[in-house]
């Protein structure tokens, strides 16, 4: 491997990886302020892509200036899956049913795009960006990746600013350390749940078309990209936002260096390998605390 396929695995690593850590931020947020594993996040970035396509190929519209659509479609998605469904669970058996029912939900969306949608895989290709490159630092790179990066780092920067310079933010944040106590000091654990819940949808809208223009897709795309979000989030840490967006950039990052140095086909393996290594050694992630659940 030379010292440019090293330098050039690293930046597609981190154009990639930033994508999804963004989608990975979506799911830790949910777990974090809900105790829920989300295992339907893969199916409605899925679903976020199936948006961005049926709006670019029908309507001709732009797969960046679709997601003033799409995302806020998601987010009402979110909010009505969540009512329906999330807020039914309690008890101390909420978290294990959450598996059950999202995964439940999952199937339901996922037949529906294969009945709607059939089961050939597409892909977002008509904007002219797509299959352009731009040729920087003596490589080239597709600027699809650099947008979704920018797209990326925006709406990451967004999530920030909500999180840590607003009202709301404080709230979610002190929902996050302990609910028992955001309540009593008189916050609105139910609706920020929603809320959060509304988000962590809303942001697979972006990593779904992003996802849509880069990869060929079908309803079963969802199984590949869930195991990966999951394996981020347990290696980041269950419930930590800034450990989601450190292994995923690093997990994808890996995965191009493994894939230049050695093998394609072991690159896939290495998001699992690295889990196990780490946990071995901290169960609880790399940012995550024992008996606690962090920001």
């Amino acid at each position: 491997m030379t010292f440019s396929n090293l330098v050039h695995a690293v930046i597609d690593g981190v154009l990639t990886g930033s994508v999804y850590a963004l989608m990975a931020t979506g799911l830790t947020l949910i777990f974090g302020v809900m105790d829920i594993i989300n295992v339907a996040q893969g199916v409605f970035v899925i679903l976020g892509s199936y948006l961005s396509y049926a709006l670019s190929v029908h309507f001709g519209i732009d797969p960046f200036v679709g997601l003033l659509i799409t995302m806020p479609t998601m987010f009402l998605v979110g909010i009505v899956v969540e009512r329906a469904f999330i807020a039914r669970l309690k008890g101390p058996e909420k978290t294990a049913m959450s598996i059950l029912v999202t995964y439940a939900v999952s199937l339901v969306i996922e037949g529906a795009l294969n009945m709607i949608f059939s089961t050939n895989p597409v892909q977002i290709n008509n904007a002219s960006y797509v299959n352009s490159s731009v040729h920087l630092f003596g490589m080239w790179l597709p600027f699809i990746y650099i947008y979704g990066f920018i797209l990326a780092s925006v709406l990451l920067g967004s999530l920030y600013f909500l999180l840590y310079r607003t009202r709301f933010g404080a709230s979610v944040r002190a929902s996050l350390a302990d609910q028992t106590a955001a309540a009593l000091v008189g916050i609105d654990v139910k609706k920020v749940s929603t809320i959060c819940f509304g988000i962590g949808i809303a942001v697979t809208a972006a990593g779904g078309m992003i996802y849509g223009t880069t990869n060929a897709f079908n309803a079963s795309s969802s199984y590949d990209l869930i195991s990966r979000l999951l394996t981020i989030i347990v290696l980041g840490g269950m419930g930590s936002l800034a450990g989601a967006l450190v292994a995923g950039v690093s997990m994808i990052i890996l995965e191009d260096i493994v894939a230049v140095a050695w093998s394609p086909v072991w690159s896939n393996i290495t998001f699992f390998i690295l889990l196990v290594i780490v946990l071995s050694f901290r169960p609880q992630g790399l940012f995550g605390k024992q008996s606690a659940r962090v920001a």
